[in-house]
């Protein structure tokens, strides 16, 4: 906690300096602009005054500008015969050396300065327990928000100088300049006292990395691949995890269709014998569609307790009484098996419920590969702009043609799985157009993409640097996640200053946004925990909310 506030705090100030260091910089430039006109304007009053000459602006400009620079005192030196000019003259020249040659190296030096010496170290000190980042990517960034959030320390070796030298400058990010490929670059990131190393450059660089990193004991080494089959050597190579998140993107889609038409709670937390936190889309059609959370009447009919709600891409933990549920809202939702099954029954629609209309599948890469083989129980047309085995239509998904072809006045769901996210974007649109009903799932591989595709349209988002950066803190915190595409994680913590306490008194909700969902008691897992429940010294707490929430949670335990 001391280590992130520490780091936040120098880079406030930093960013503090920077924006005062340019906003007299900006400053010095618009006076010199305002002198230079002001000189201009009253040199040609005077020309024509005192000495009957009508000289143009630009004529007038350039005399200002020689007198100002001393490069060429005034090129209408000879021209003047009156001692007013001859003073004037030397008075631009004195301002000039005033402007240019005093107040310029005052303002612009220490910039210059700064934007030299200020390049990121090439080691640290004092760090233990952190995690190693080699390579600063979007799946890095994900990582880093998700560490920052859990207030657990990092430090990010970059091997481009440049882009080392912009974050360490530019950003609150804690960036070493050094070649991730060498251990003794790794050592000066503190690797013997690492947590875990994350290899996140390329596919050959990485299993380097992990090369590298195997002379420390203890630390667990992460690599990623895009081609699974590269696993095996990375594996040789020594990383502990190979971590495929182009698969798991497309297991994670395929979710969003089969839920419609398993029995299963595809995706559940055990967290008893009888008592699991799952996440359930409500589809379009269902009867809880139109409805508040309030009136949807679902901790009523079924005792489950909805933990939170994701309304068109934005989570709310626990969800405001009068927010509106519609087709793009999943609901995060606790309770035993049977209570589960019957929120899942409220959250379907009759027409999805017995799978009717067939699936398209859009981009037949890894990820959609991946999504095809998981939904193999249904009626699957696969589009790719590439004929190959497997690919039913060949064409462009964003055009109208092409999903006439794939039959899509008859279809219930297009899953975009392309690489392009623009694709995605227009494909939506041309979807939203041609059958505004049918349910559109779509990857993102950029984070900024996931709001664009929203508005869009779609259903359903899963960004790829998200699913990235939660598979690695999952990993390396070793903590339970909900789904990797969701930033809700489940954790135990000890009761700490709330023993004594009634979970009403604790008003633990409203106070820091995360729900109580069971209490770990000499071994024993209870979940009946109403209002009167009384909090014991040495009780554990099984909560549930986002990674804000949770360190909300841990301030207000005194954890």
């Amino acid at each position: 906690m001391e280590w992130v506030a520490l780091l936040t705090g120098r880079g406030r100030r930093d960013a503090a300096r920077r924006t005062s260091r340019r906003d007299r910089v900006l400053g010095y430039l618009l006076m010199l602009v305002v002198v230079t006109l002001a000189y201009t304007l009253i040199y040609q009053f005077l020309m024509d005054a005192l000495e009957g000459i009508d000289r143009e602006f630009s004529a007038a400009f350039l005399v200002v500008i020689e007198s100002f620079t001393t490069t060429g005192y005034g090129e209408d030196a000879n021209l003047w015969t009156t001692w007013q000019l001859r003073y004037y003259g030397a008075l631009m020249q004195l301002t000039g050396v005033a402007l240019v040659f005093l107040a310029l190296p005052v303002f612009l030096a220490p910039w210059v300065e700064e934007r030299i010496s200020q390049t990121a170290p090439t080691s640290v000190e004092g760090l233990s327990d952190h995690v190693v980042i080699a390579g600063y990517t979007s799946r890095g960034q994900a990582l880093v928000d998700e560490l920052t959030s859990r207030t657990r320390p990092y430090v990010i070796v970059e091997p481009d100088r440049e882009l080392a030298n912009e974050l360490y400058v530019e950003t609150d990010l804690n960036v070493v300049h050094g070649d991730p490929e060498l251990t003794e670059d790794l050592q000066g990131a503190g690797l013997d006292a690492a947590r875990a190393v994350v290899a996140d450059v390329d596919e050959e660089v990485n299993a380097s990395i992990a090369l590298a990193a195997r002379s420390a004991e203890d630390v667990e080494i992460i690599t990623f691949v895009e081609e699974p089959e590269m696993e095996v050597y990375h594996r040789y190579a020594g990383a502990d995890e190979v971590l495929s998140p182009r698969q798991l993107i497309g297991e994670s889609l395929a979710k969003k269709v089969t839920a419609g038409i398993t029995p299963r709670l595809d995706g559940a937390i055990e967290i008893d014998e009888d008592f699991d936190i799952v996440e359930l889309p409500v589809q379009a059609g269902s009867d809880i569609v139109g409805r508040t959370v309030a009136d949807s009447g679902i901790r009523e009919q079924t005792g489950a307790n909805i933990v939170g709600a994701w309304f068109r891409g934005e989570f709310a933990s626990p969800p405001p009484p009068q927010a509106h549920i519609d087709d793009q809202t999943i609901l995060v939702v606790a309770g035993s098996e049977a209570q589960l099954s019957k929120v899942k029954d409220v959250t379907l629609s009759e027409r999805r419920q017995f799978g009717s209309g067939h699936v398209i599948v859009a981009g037949f890469g890894e990820v959609g590969t991946t999504v095809a083989h998981e939904v193999e129980e249904r009626e699957t047309i696969v589009v790719d702009r590439r004929e190959r085995p497997g690919v039913d239509v060949v064409g462009d998904i964003t055009e109208a043609e092409t999903l006439r072809k794939a039959n899509v006045a008859e279809a219930s769901t297009v899953i975009l799985a392309v690489s392009d996210d623009t694709d995605a974007v227009f494909a939506t649109l041309v979807l939203r157009e041609l059958a505004p009903e049918i349910e559109v799932i779509a990857r993102a591989d950029a984070t900024e993409t996931v709001r664009k595709l929203y508005q869009a349209g779609a259903d359903y988002v899963l960004a790829l640097a998200t699913v990235a950066g939660r598979m690695l803190a999952s990993s390396i915190l070793d903590e339970d996640v909900i789904s990797f595409d969701q930033q809700v994680e489940l954790v135990r913590i000890s009761c700490g200053r709330l023993a004594g306490t009634t979970l009403a008194q604790a008003d633990v909700r409203a106070e820091t946004g995360v729900t109580v969902l069971a209490v770990e008691r000499d071994g024993e897992t209870l979940t009946d925990v109403g209002p009167d429940f009384r909090i014991e010294e040495g009780d554990a707490l099984v909560v549930a909310g986002t990674d804000e929430d949770m360190s909300r949670f841990s301030s207000f335990v005194g954890e």
